[in-house]
């Protein structure tokens, strides 16, 4: 897994065999910020249930201006913090060790312009995440979601979609607040 645009591009990231992640592959993660390159520039983002960091991280190496990385588990937040500290030492980031429904309520009320969720895909967090996000106001640009089951990706009535794309076994979906 590695760093594939931006002023990062090449650099290797750890934390593919971190136990419970699946990585956004390269060829998807490629395909993903294409989609959504218009929108990094200067963002704050929100990578929720973020593993190795792998979709943050790449938003930083293209311009985003901070990104906030939540996992549950601790071995997940360590492998950021490694996978950060091989970067640049001013990067705006910070880790958040807790369950993403406590770190929603204590992210409140800022704003993010992307958010990703790519939650374990045999849970019910993406749509409480959602609700979550909607009832917070969290949310002033886009949603990236990932599952293996596109009806898992369903969305509520407080959002739009952008665009949906199969990437073999995964689907990822771009949301957007409805006008």
């Amino acid at each position: 897994m590695r760093i594939i645009s931006g002023k990062y591009k090449g650099r290797v990231l750890k934390g593919y065999t971190l136990k419970g992640t699946r990585p956004t592959m390269d060829r998807v993660k490629e395909s993903l910020f294409a989609t959504i390159n218009d929108k990094l520039d200067n963002s704050v983002c929100l990578d929720l249930f973020a593993g190795s960091g792998n979709l943050g991280i790449e938003a930083l190496s293209m311009g985003s201006r901070e990104v906030i990385f939540v996992d549950k588990e601790y071995m997940a937040c360590k492998t950021i913090k490694s996978n950060l500290n091989m970067l640049d030492s001013n990067i705006n980031a910070t880790i958040l060790n807790m369950d993403y429904l406590k770190a929603l309520d204590k992210l409140y009320p800022k704003k993010f312009d992307i958010i990703f969720l790519d939650p374990p895909y045999k849970t019910d967090y993406l749509s409480k995440s959602l609700k979550k996000i909607e009832e917070l106001n969290l949310l002033k640009g886009i949603i990236v979601l990932e599952s293996d089951d596109l009806e898992k990706l369903d969305f509520s009535d407080y959002y739009e979609e952008i665009k949906t794309k199969k990437y073999g076994d995964k689907y990822i979906r771009i949301l957007k607040k409805k006008d």
